[in-house]
């Protein structure tokens, strides 16, 4: 009974102890958690926040590259600059259209290829492996090797086509406005879709297999489980590439930029090759910015609309 008490003496003592502690011990977490996270924030901060916020500043001022006499506050000068601009609503509607094709082309080849990866066929991990190739390599090659691929003098594809007798004669699929613009979209979803695939099929192989067996003892056949079963545990990924990628290829502007300029005569120019021509060929920085600025707040309402409409389907 003595040695008993003696032990609950020493347990009362050291609870004691380690709650007069326990506020240091925080306290020392806390400074270990700022001062490991500081490199990050500053990188972020000089990197990130550092430029979105000039752009903001500029967009409402004028600013030349070339002349430094132009300046001061401007107002809505710049935005009336590019909303007045008779090539505002040709790159609008052609940045539209290239996001909307882009993604949906490469989330149905992306979702087509992981469904395929996804069931047990010989040589299923070379196939998984050979699948990302296009999404690594890096987009000046991808764009530079695509265009002469397509050239009408010396493209492999044209010769192809001909041989086959798909076309009659050779193809400037680059130099006609009717074809530059869906072209660059056809490559960039062969290059793209890869990134789909690999999370798609990370999402399927997560959907329990009994759920499908016992759906097929029930008759239902392989459309009714893939709607049923297959599509509602991959929504949550798949929103999430949708909106990722719809914002990734509305500002992508190197990938046209490298297989057309924007051409021929602005038929593949978009709001991003827009915003390089105002700051690098006009070198009007302050509408570059403006245009920016419109295009960031609108990624942003689309994240925005996204969030709350989540928060809204989760249940209470």
């Amino acid at each position: 009974m003595r040695h008993s008490a003696i032990l609950k003496r020493q347990d009362r003592i050291a609870t004691r102890s380690g709650a007069r502690h326990e506020p240091g011990r925080q306290a020392q977490l806390r400074r270990l958690a700022v001062l490991y996270t500081a490199p990050v924030v500053l990188l972020l901060l000089v990197l990130i926040a550092y430029p979105l916020l000039r752009v903001v500043w500029e967009c409402v001022r004028y600013v030349n590259l070339v002349n430094p006499t132009v300046r001061g506050f401007a107002g809505l000068d710049n935005f009336r600059t590019v909303l007045q601009d008779d090539d505002f609503l040709p790159a609008l509607r052609n940045t539209m259209i290239w996001t909307a094709l882009s993604v949906a082309g490469e989330y149905v080849l992306g979702l087509a290829s992981a469904l395929a990866l996804a069931r047990n066929v010989p040589g299923r991990g070379i196939f998984r492996a050979l699948i990302i190739v296009p999404w690594v390599i890096p987009i000046v090659v991808a764009g530079l090797t695509w265009s002469w691929m397509l050239t009408p003098e010396y493209g492999i594809l044209n010769h192809w086509l001909v041989q086959l007798g798909i076309i009659r004669q050779p193809i400037a699929w680059l130099g006609q406005p009717s074809t530059a613009l869906f072209t660059v979209t056809l490559v960039n979803i062969w290059r793209s879709f890869p990134f789909y695939t690999i999370s798609l099929l990370a999402a399927l192989q997560a959907v329990p297999r009994e759920l499908h067996e016992a759906a097929a003892v029930d008759g239902a056949g392989t459309l009714m489980r893939f709607r049923v079963i297959t599509m509602p545990h991959i929504r949550t990924v798949s929103l999430t590439l949708i909106l990722i990628h719809v914002i990734w290829t509305a500002i992508n502007f190197d990938f046209i930029w490298v297989m057309t300029q924007g051409g021929p005569l602005d038929a593949s120019e978009t709001l991003p090759i827009m915003i390089y021509r105002y700051a690098m060929q006009q070198f009007d920085v302050g509408a570059a910015c403006a245009l920016a600025s419109m295009m960031m707040g609108f990624m942003a309402s689309i994240v925005f609309v996204q969030y709350y409409a989540a928060r809204a389907r989760r249940p209470a």
